[in-house]
């Protein structure tokens, strides 16, 4: 009982501490007109290695479901506020940014960790498949507070949300080859992502329409009362079910929100809940964004970052300035329907923020004792502090400089 007693205290700890300095982060960024993830990570590292206050370590319940959880509901969130009809413009660029375009990535990074750090090729590959997809728990708060145009910015989340599937699959196969229990089949990861892919998209899109369907219609909308507390269960239960089948849950609560986001494409009006979907999730999200940020922060270890800082930063610049652009060029210049500009891909090259999926990636690798898992996880905790201070700190500026800020004043509310 009393084990209980200091457990349920800790976790009231470190929601209370995270809470507190959460606000104060959240009202100098806004002074500093600045994304609020640079400065929750900022302030995690000042309660955990400075001044330890705050020592979650990364492969507790605690730490584990909190990640789970707030990139599930801002991932949820981000399908919601994307417009079918953008999709259908841009599907080609997105399919090639989140299937090939990971690879690409990978492949590049990989022979430069094998290169500047020294680590066998599996595990060098093992790294760059952990760090090689974008991080939708950072780019969709990020383009709440930057006003970029529909287009760019539907096309970078939604490929945030997709690429995850692809970073995940390359890297349990990679895994799997690193320790042993499988050989190199190129035709079964194929077979292996489109079940993982196409699976999270189905399950997503029966969740999101039953669940939209009990709330919007007009006849059989029984829950309309509870409209934000079915949303909760919408992205919830999607995960939860693609999980269990062992598909992409993380897809499947994207997809989620994108029925629920355009539910009046099938009929399903929800036009008096915008106002009340839209402040509620604005908290819901702006909550888990503190949480998964400063403890995030609060977990980094600095000597073991020290002891390998040296490649390790040369890796996330090729990471950024290589391999990014390499991808984007590759990607969007075949998609002839969306027309990109030069500024446009411009911009996508510098949009490629690292967080939650490759923290948690990362996390897993540590907790299986995987041999050089000391340098992978340092690397990737690089990849994540340098790709947020740097790249999100930094977007609206380079939004402006290259003249791709949205041009029509306002937002959809759904």
């Amino acid at each position: 009982m009393e084990n209980i007693t200091e457990l349920i205290n800790h976790a009231l700890y470190i929601l209370i501490l995270v809470f507190s300095v959460g606000m104060i982060a959240g009202k100098i960024a806004g002074k500093l007109n600045l994304p609020d993830v640079a400065l929750f990570l900022l302030f995690g590292i000042v309660l955990g290695p400075i001044l330890h206050l705050l020592s979650e370590s990364s492969r507790s319940f605690t730490n584990q479901f909190i990640l789970v959880l707030g990139a599930t509901l801002i991932l949820f969130d981000g399908g919601r506020n994307i417009r079918l009809s953008t999709l259908r413009e841009v599907w080609p660029t997105i399919t090639l940014l989140s299937v090939p375009g990971v690879l690409i990535s990978a492949a590049v990074v990989g022979y430069a960790a094998h290169f500047f750090l020294g680590l066998p090729l599996v595990y060098a590959f093992l790294l760059a498949a952990i760090i090689a997809s974008t991080d939708p728990a950072t780019l969709i708060p990020v383009f709440k507070q930057v006003r970029i145009n529909a287009k760019l910015r539907e096309t970078v989340e939604s490929e945030s949300a997709f690429n995850d599937a692809t970073g995940s699959i390359l890297t349990f196969s990679i895994l799997a080859i690193a320790m042993g229990t499988a050989d190199v089949s190129v035709g079964g990861s194929v077979v292996d992502f489109l079940k993982v892919s196409l699976g999270g998209i189905l399950i997503g899109i029966i969740v999101g329409y039953v669940t939209t369907y009990v709330v919007a219609h007009a006849a059989l909308g029984f829950l309309r009362d509870y409209t934000t507390i079915a949303m909760i269960v919408s992205a919830l239960l999607s995960y939860l079910i693609g999980d269990q089948l062992h598909v992409s849950g993380f897809m499947a609560t994207f997809v989620a929100g994108l029925m629920w986001g355009n539910s009046s494409s099938f009929g399903l009006h929800m036009t008096d809940k915008h106002e009340e979907m839209f402040h509620f999730s604005e908290n819901i999200t702006t909550i888990m964004r503190m949480l998964i940020f400063i403890l995030l922060g609060s977990q980094v270890n600095f000597s073991s970052v020290m002891q390998y800082a040296g490649g390790g930063v040369i890796v996330v610049f090729v990471l950024m300035f290589i391999a990014r652009p390499l991808t984007v060029f590759f990607c969007a210049l075949p998609d002839r329907k969306s027309r990109w500009t030069w500024k446009e891909m411009l911009f996508m090259c510098w949009v490629r923020e690292t967080g939650v999926i490759p923290a948690a990636l990362s996390g897993m690798v540590v907790g299986m004792g995987v041999p050089h898992a000391d340098v992978i996880a340092s690397v990737t905790f690089l990849t994540i502090l340098i790709t947020i201070l740097l790249q999100a700190s930094t977007t609206a500026y380079v939004a402006k400089k290259l003249g791709v800020e949205e041009k029509i004043a306002g937002e959809h509310l759904q």
